[in-house]
């Protein structure tokens, strides 16, 4: 048996703690002992726990085994009072073992119980006690974690209703603000505008200026070439001149053009002055332009700002009202978990009102049962007393007859005592008498002889 079994064999100190803390209470708990287990179980006790199992599992009191069912057309329920609690408490473990993995439950179990059978039971019993409080747990959990999204659900409606209140408010400019609105988006729109004109207008200043620079870079880089020539110049016609015999019209004629090579070069530096004014006036312009430019940048700075905001807020609108779809898609689907609830819980409403007509229709029947029972329950108590009656008439009468037969036997052992006397008496007497004829035929048959 051990072999097939589906739940462990506990030692008789757990089976004992177990049904002290779980099943028992009060003084049952302390009543119950080793004792009532092993090493013969005692029937009363294993009786009064099984009814203690069978109300944990069932609600089932124990006064409810001692009723005798309604339903039932039983001639003489008298007889059955005895053998009632048993019958039930048999019948309700042999529903409920099958639950436990036990399912050879007998009515010798309950009427002269053994011990190993006794722990075998508990066993399987204490082991499907111990499944149904993890069941239980698990089920009141989802039931707290249902009751829970209950609850999120309509704060999410709630939710809901609060964003497309503050998307309304949003999105809707009041009447009062409808003109000044209008204002600030074309002035928002002219600006826009002009601000796109002066960044063009910059733009092709800062490609004048940034040409100017490099003429000026490459002016500025001939005019040092210049420079280095002329240097070398002088130093050549210094050292020409220590090498050269000086004669006046070589002297003329490179002086001559030493002239014109220096009314050149400052034909050159003028004309580099010129456009260095020129370039400072431009910067100047151009420093001008980008004081302009940075007033009209801090602008920009400012209207970008508050398009940031605008922006923002309509990102929080899009985010609310993506939020608020995703609530009302959840809403719809709570909506229809709610309408699926609805519907079951309407067709358990039904089936709670039909089984409730049926049950008052056999409430009904039972009540007329019962007072059909109790009628004939009355009937049986006057029987009853009147076969109490004549029990006790019959008792007297037994009473009278018993005396009767006393008194004839106390007579009878006077009168056998008398007898007996009388016959002991006639014994004795037949005996001298057969004696005697004994005799007298001796003395006969000697006188003949």
């Amino acid at each position: 048996m051990e072999e097939n079994l589906t739940f462990p064999v506990y030692k008789v100190e757990e089976i004992l703690a177990f049904l002290r803390s779980d099943v028992l209470a009060g003084p049952e708990a302390r009543n119950f002992t080793k004792s009532d287990i092993v090493p013969t179980p005692k029937p009363d006790s294993i009786q009064r726990l099984y009814m203690r199992i069978l109300q944990l599992v069932f609600g089932f009191r124990p006064d409810c085994h001692y009723m005798m069912p309604v339903n039932e057309n039983i001639q003489h329920p008298l007889i059955y009072e005895g053998i009632l609690p048993i019958a039930s408490i048999y019948l309700r473990m042999c529903q409920f073992l099958p639950m436990c993995h036990v399912y050879d439950f007998q009515m010798n179990d309950l009427l002269n119980p053994k011990a190993k059978r006794t722990i075998f039971i508990l066993c399987g019993i204490m082991n499907f006690l111990h499944f149904r409080n993890l069941r239980r747990e698990i089920y009141l959990d989802h039931l707290q974690g249902y009751k829970s999204a209950v609850e999120k659900s309509q704060s999410i409606a709630k939710g809901i209703n609060e964003a497309e209140l503050k998307i309304t408010k949003l999105t809707t400019i009041p009447p009062q603000q409808q003109a000044e609105f209008k204002e600030l988006s074309a002035a928002v729109t002219d600006l826009h505008h002009a601000m796109s004109q002066e960044s063009q207008a910059v733009n092709s200043i800062n490609e004048e200026i940034a040409q100017l620079k490099s003429e000026h870079a490459e002016k500025t880089l001939k005019l040092n070439n210049k420079k280095v020539d002329l240097a070398t110049l002088k130093e050549d016609q210094a050292r020409l001149k220590s090498l050269i015999v000086e004669s006046p019209e070589e002297l003329r004629n490179e002086k001559e053009k030493m002239k014109e090579t220096v009314k050149k070069i400052k034909q050159t530096i003028e004309k580099t002055n010129v456009n260095l004014v020129e370039l400072q006036n431009k910067i100047q312009g151009s420093v001008k332009c980008q004081e302009e430019f940075q007033s009209f940048y801090k602008l920009q700075l400012d209207l970008q700002g508050g398009m940031e905001k605008m922006n923002s807020l309509i990102a929080e609108i899009r985010n609310i009202s993506d939020v608020v779809e995703r609530q009302r898609k959840d809403l719809k689907n709570m909506s229809t978990d709610e309408t699926q609830y609805k519907r079951a819980v309407g067709m358990k409403m039904d089936k709670k009102t039909k089984l409730q007509i049926r049950r008052q229709k056999k409430q009904e029947v039972k009540d007329q049962q019962v007072q059909i029972m109790f009628g004939e329950c009355n009937q049986v108590q006057d029987k009853r007393e009147d076969v109490l009656k004549q029990i006790k008439q019959v008792i007297d009468e037994n009473q009278q007859v018993k005396a009767k037969l006393q008194f004839l036997t106390e007579c009878c052992s006077n009168e056998t005592a008398k007898a007996q006397a009388l016959y002991d008496s006639l014994m004795g007497v037949l005996e001298q008498y057969h004696e005697r004829l004994a005799r007298h035929a001796e003395k006969s048959i000697e006188r003949k002889m």
